[in-house]
């Protein structure tokens, strides 16, 4: 594995500061963040009237701990603008990503917004050792995900060369590496995975067909053995990066290439807590609990302590980098039963929303995911009522196909269904057991 590097630091102003400019800087940023939500956001200005909360009650950093929680449900019940600080005429960009229900999550960005994403962004693939002379691939979805156009400028900005081939098409994702002597590869960990053991199985050698050497690798959960396993494989130095689109997308944080030691958290710009998600409380510098971010600069969405659900930790301990910003740990899962299938956002309640609205099936339903080689693999199990169990098979399969085609349109992700008999699944007196993950992820 060769990186040949030039270690630049993008924003040595923020990212080398001293601790207590950082925690000024987040404070004066904290409180114009406050009062601007509470004055053009009506949603956050009635949640904080209901607790009887006022800006100017922020008077440092530990008072955020008054302001209440933003989660996914506000979302939804304010689908599509209702979170928004500006009208939609003077949004530049729209983005979304999957709900719980069949309505997306809606983000959006002013011009200046856009802006401060990409130098964001660019100050991530810095970390990750991408220079001007690189040659970056991207192969990531470039819908209304925010990942693929999110690491697009970011790289631009930085000086590299990309090449947005998006997902997929694993055979032209080959002919570009070696026609184009790519540099840098940037997907989800499985996917990277799945390209090196195609490598391996197609016979081409590092150096003379690949030219790889750094692969930015996030939007799905990961291990040390998989880092090593892709390292190996395709050659590069591979680093891990979080980003979340109800806090902008990538941006948020990102490993340095040097210590891969945690990912360090752009805190002039993200205020960052880590909580007991039962108690609420925060837990101490370093112990596991779940993220609450709180964006400093957005224009469009502004966003007040949003709790994303993912389990990490968090130090602020200087890096063998330079750097003293805030490193957070590799997210160990999540809260909730989200699942993160190559990349994509999967909840019981979309699959369930698919099963109620088709004839046929019952309300008793398993999604198994597997790891089939690389790649992560989705099945829906799900028991069909006693009226079609009695039915001929060519019936049964007809609605398999239907399932399979509407859970796709709804996911973007294609999945095997399995039709199990009636009374075949576990019934819970509690909660219903939805998930059975059957990855290693630890």
């Amino acid at each position: 594995m060769t990186t040949n590097l030039t270690h630049k630091i993008w924003a040595p102003a923020w990212e080398c500061a001293d601790r207590g400019d950082i925690r000024a800087q987040q404070l004066a940023r904290l409180r114009e963040t406050v009062a601007y939500t509470y004055r053009a956001v009506p949603h956050y200005r009635a949640k904080m009237d209901a607790v009887g909360l006022k800006p100017s009650d922020i008077r440092c950093l530990d008072d955020i701990r008054l302001l209440p929680y933003t989660t996914k449900t506000d979302f939804h019940q304010t689908y599509p603008f209702g979170l928004f600080a500006v009208p939609p005429a003077e949004l530049t960009r729209i983005h979304s990503s999957s709900g719980t229900t069949g309505k997306p999550t809606v983000v959006g960005y002013t011009k200046n917004d856009l802006e401060t994403w990409v130098e964001l962004v660019a100050r991530m693939v810095s970390l990750a050792g991408v220079v001007a002379s690189d040659i970056a691939q991207i192969s990531f979805g470039y819908g209304m995900f925010t990942g693929g156009f999110g690491l697009h400028y970011g790289l631009e900005r930085a000086g590299a060369t990309v090449v947005p081939v998006s997902s997929g098409n694993t055979d032209r994702q080959f002919m570009f590496m070696e026609d184009f002597r790519t540099t840098v590869f940037i997907s989800t960990p499985s996917y990277a995975a799945y390209i090196g053991e195609q490598a391996r199985l197609r016979g081409l050698e590092l150096g003379k067909q690949l030219h790889l050497r750094l692969g930015l690798f996030g939007a799905e959960p990961w291990t040390e053995g998989m880092r090593t396993r892709i390292e190996a494989e395709l050659g590069v130095s591979a680093t891990d990066n979080y980003g979340m689109s109800e806090l902008c997308g990538p941006g948020v944080s990102g490993e340095c290439v040097i210590a891969k030691d945690g990912m360090h958290l752009a805190e002039d710009l993200f205020l960052w807590e880590v909580i007991d998600p039962l108690t609420e409380e925060p837990v101490a510098e370093g112990e596991i609990g779940e993220l609450i971010v709180t964006p400093l600069w957005k224009e469009a969405l502004p966003i007040i302590r949003y709790r994303t659900r993912d389990l990490t930790a968090v130090t602020t301990a200087p890096c063998a980098c330079g750097r003293t910003s805030a490193r957070m740990a590799r997210v160990r899962g999540r809260t909730d039963d989200m699942l993160i299938i190559r990349g994509v956002n999967v909840f019981p309640t979309q699959i369930e929303h698919v099963l109620m609205e088709t004839e046929g099936t019952s309300p008793h339903y398993l999604l198994v995911v597997t790891r089939e080689g690389a790649l992560d693999t989705l099945e829906v199990w799900v028991e069909v009522s006693e009226r079609m169990f009695s039915e001929s098979f060519s019936r049964m399969t007809v609605l398999r196909d239907l399932l399979t085609k509407k859970i796709h349109s709804v996911l973007g992700l294609s999945v095997k269904v399995k039709l199990v008999e009636p009374q075949t699944l576990e019934r819970s007196q509690g909660k219903a057991k939805r998930v059975l993950d059957k990855r290693n992820l630890e």
